[in-house]
């Protein structure tokens, strides 16, 4: 199983489950582990990529339906991509709404990242690989699902107005080659060497019908915060603070810490020094936010929460804690 992780918002899986429902196909088990049913759409999920792989795996091989990705790319409407989609529907041109999509479609997925370019009267929209996947036909079946759902996105954001000239891709023709092109309603061509959909140039300045300034800089500015956070989760003090919560009170060095994260220490350092910060200050962090839960909590006494976060000496975790609220761990535990 493939550890690195990756953000996946719960409506993009939901999809894929809901789409093995609708072809009454028994729910494969690793579906039937998660909780997904309970969480809200607009949620993040943290999934390790084999164990997402192995999800597609499973809904392709539980349904036999080798075009299973673009059934579920198909399905997928505006409202499935959250703000970003609501925020690309209020664009003033498609040309925005690509900007829209080359700055924060990594607040949806991290498995692609959206390119253009103008060839000749051509707009060509890629989505290169940002994560490679190894099985071939989970590969296919993502590619597929992207590209199909963002071209009916943008059929409908522009009303038919920006007519695709083709779609690309860069594997194999597969058996389904006449549905992909029913389902995509132009040409196909595979074996290319990117990944995308083809448009008039002169369709980009169009003026879109749904068009709401006031309405999509409300959208932008969620998406901002949403790409914010993101950010910070795949930030290298992110990951570290991650390990650090796991492990909680057997903190380890920064040389064993670097070799959970898969990095040299020496790596590991520098990265932190680039974001502005350090393996000490990252604990620090960490023994703040465990400390004050502990204290609302309020199982644990003070001497007990000391040992609990490494400290040897009581007296050092009460300064410590002066310093992070203002207040001494018993003051701090009258007041919640």
């Amino acid at each position: 199983m493939r550890s690195q992780e990756f953000a996946l918002p719960v409506q993009y899986i939901r999809q894929i489950a809901d789409q093995v429902a609708r072809m009454n196909a028994e729910m494969p088990a690793s579906f039937r582990r998660k909780h997904w049913d309970g969480m809200p759409s607009g949620d993040v999920q943290l999934l390790p990529l084999g164990e997402f792989e192995q999800l597609v795996q499973d809904a392709i091989t539980t349904t036999a339906e080798p075009a299973f990705g673009l059934l579920v790319g198909d399905r997928m409407q505006i409202n499935s991509h959250g703000m970003l989609g609501y925020a690309a529907m209020n664009s003033a041109t498609l040309r925005e709404a690509i900007a829209l999509m080359e700055q924060y479609l990594q607040i949806r997925t991290l498995l692609v990242r959206v390119r253009h370019a103008v060839v000749g009267a051509e707009i060509h929209l890629s989505f290169e690989e940002a994560i490679p996947l190894q099985l071939p036909l989970v590969r296919r079946s993502v590619l597929e699902t992207i590209v199909l759902t963002i071209k009916n996105l943008f059929d409908h954001i522009t009303a038919g107005a920006a007519r695709t000239v083709y779609a690309s891709f860069p594997f194999s023709e597969p058996p389904y080659a006449a549905l992909a092109r029913e389902m995509f309603g132009c040409a196909v061509r595979y074996e290319q060497a990117w990944c995308g959909f083809v448009f008039p140039a002169d369709a980009l300045d169009i003026p879109l019908s749904m068009a709401d300034p006031i309405t999509q800089r409300q959208a932008i500015q969620v998406c901002q915060k949403e790409l914010d956070k993101t950010s910070r989760q795949h930030s290298w003090a992110g990951k570290l603070q991650r390990l650090l919560l796991e492990t909680q009170s057997t903190f380890p060095s920064l040389n064993v810490a670097a070799r959970l994260l898969n990095v040299t220490s020496r790596t590991l350092h520098r990265r932190l020094v680039e974001e502005g910060t350090s393996y000490r200050d990252v604990i620090d962090e960490v023994r703040q936010l465990l400390a004050v839960e502990h204290l609302k909590v309020g199982k644990l006494s003070v001497d007990e929460i000391a040992f609990s976060l490494g400290y040897t000496d009581t007296a050092n975790f009460r300064r410590a804690f002066i310093r992070w609220t203002g207040l001494s761990p018993s003051a701090f535990r009258d007041r919640v």
